[in-house]
């Protein structure tokens, strides 16, 4: 059974605060095209990948040396279903591909995975110097950050889903045919186009609405801002409604759909959208 409950939670936010903020110096401290190589499945990693990476286990496993840690850079060594209840999920670099060509959003992505569920999220900006943290069950925020200072945390809240406009979170690097298909079916949408975890961030505080993805991503690529999207009070399911599965031997969410709010209980813009997607 899953041990932890909303408390415990509590207990580890500031110690993960601390451990993104530190993989985001160490992303800072390289530049964007040191090391760079193609891994076995066609995406790039960088020295920066790795050292975030290292400071982030390192603390982890300081922090909570009984808990598995899964993570981007480890996965092809761990490609075996996960039988813990709870354990880590972490992207070191989401968004490499931003980092290689100098863009600037790319992210740290820390989340604890409890009963197949996201219940807690850290995502780190390091270029803009922010994080956003939320607790299922207890609200999310937003602070900011430079060298070893964290400003004062503000509450952060998804906003209501207007009847009209809405502004759609899309990918940069991984707009696929049937995502854009299903962006057909929302009419008068506004696009932004951005990469890594910063699409649920904006759902998240706020300033966005939906994101919808229909080509396959995996679970440490959307953990963490599903846990926060959540605490803010969004939304990440299938397209059909259904709850995403988390913690299979392949690692990899097939298709979901973020809102900044519960699904629309009509079915608009998810299952019909769906369809025509494939």
């Amino acid at each position: 059974m899953p041990a932890f409950d909303v408390a415990a939670c509590v207990a580890l936010i500031e110690p993960l605060t601390a451990i993104s903020s530190s993989a985001a110096a160490a992303i800072g401290g390289a530049r964007s095209q040191d090391g760079v190589r193609i891994k076995a499945d066609g995406s790039p990693v960088t020295a920066a990948d790795e050292a975030a990476e290292a400071v982030i286990r390192n603390g982890l496993g300081r922090l909570a040396p009984d808990l598995p840690i899964i993570s981007e850079e480890h996965a092809a060594y761990q490609q075996t279903a996960i039988k813990a209840a709870d354990y880590f999920l972490v992207d070191p670099l989401d968004g490499t591909r931003e980092f290689i060509a100098g863009r600037k959003d790319y992210t740290v992505n820390i989340a604890l995975v409890s009963g197949g569920v996201p219940i807690l999220g850290v995502i780190a900006a390091p270029a803009a110097g922010e994080i956003w943290r939320g607790i299922v069950g207890r609200g999310a925020e937003r602070l900011t950050f430079s060298a070893d200072q964290l400003s004062p945390p503000q509450l952060i809240h998804a906003r209501p889903r207007p009847q009209n406009g809405l502004i759609v979170m899309i990918s940069r690097s991984h707009l696929d045919d049937a995502t854009q298909i299903y962006l057909d079916t929302l009419p008068h949408a506004q696009r932004v186009a951005c990469g890594s975890s910063l699409k649920f961030c904006r759902l998240a505080e706020g300033t966005a609405d939906h994101y919808p993805r229909f080509g396959p991503t995996h679970d440490w690529d959307i953990a963490a801002g599903h846990a926060v999207l959540a605490a803010a009070g969004g939304s990440v399911t299938r397209p059909d409604g259904a709850q995403l599965r988390y913690g299979t031997p392949q690692r990899k969410i097939p298709a979901f759909l973020a809102w900044g709010g519960p699904p629309p209980s009509d079915g608009a813009g998810s299952r019909a959208g769906f369809s025509r997607a494939g």
